[in-house]
């Protein structure tokens, strides 16, 4: 009969596995994101195709929009290797468009917003791992924070309210960073749920779906971020 404190070893082992490869994916869809944004913005020809001709642009922001919709709504009924190269794919994606912030905003701003961004979800991350609080009442706030901040961004593009603007960047950095907190401790009751024997292309998949969650919390506070500490070019 196995003792309980060896139950409880294997149980934090798996649930390390899976955190580790969570955050394996979100730093590769990161790191992604940021090569392809820099290439980019450093191309004058893919600047011109992306922005020089909407249609391509909001072809690639429903391109963006589609696959997170499918990776989150199907990635049970899809393979694993499916939902990682549509992760890639969107992460790369993600990254064509988000060039444009190099062109608004200082290189040493985007740097520095950068550090602030992970030095905060790194607390957020550790705080959602850690709390025995039960944080599924901060994230439906959280969500309905979030339809709030989409719909005022809406309408904010026909005011062009640059108070308006602020106002949602900072409403945006405490939605995100609950947001982030409340994934987090998803992630690790996903990985205490697993029963154990679980097949690895699950596991992998459920792997994705984290990372994709985490990303997504990562990249909209650290443009929050950018909004209000940015600095723009001359």
């Amino acid at each position: 009969m196995r003792s309980v404190p060896f139950e409880r070893t294997q149980s934090q082992i798996l649930v390390n596995d899976f955190v580790r490869s969570v955050y394996n994916w979100m730093a590769v869809g990161l790191g992604l994101t940021g090569l392809v944004a820099f290439y980019v913005a450093n191309s004058p020809s893919m600047l011109q195709l992306i922005f020089g001709n909407r249609l391509i642009f909001f072809g690639l922001i429903i391109g963006e929009l589609a696959l997170v919709f499918s990776i989150s709504a199907r990635v049970n009924k899809m393979s694993a290797s499916t939902a990682t190269a549509l992760f890639v794919l969107y992460a790369a994606l993600n990254g064509a468009t988000l060039s444009s912030i190099f062109l608004i905003y200082t290189q040493s701003s985007i740097t520095s917003t950068f550090l602030v961004c992970a030095a905060t979800f790194v607390v957020c991350s550790v705080y959602g791992m850690t709390t025995k609080r039960d944080l599924t009442s901060l994230g439906g706030f959280c969500i309905m924070g979030l339809v709030g901040i989409i719909i005022a961004s809406l309408v904010n593009l026909f005011l062009r309210n640059s108070g308006m603007s602020m106002i949602i960047s900072y409403i945006g950095v405490i939605v995100f960073v609950g947001l982030t907190a409340y994934d987090t401790q998803k992630l690790k009751t996903m990985a205490l749920s697993q029963p154990a024997g679980l097949d690895g292309a699950v596991i992998r998949k459920g792997a994705i779906l984290g990372a994709l969650s985490l990303y997504l919390d990562f990249i909209n506070l650290f443009l929050m971020l950018l909004r209000i500490f940015g600095s723009g070019r001359d």
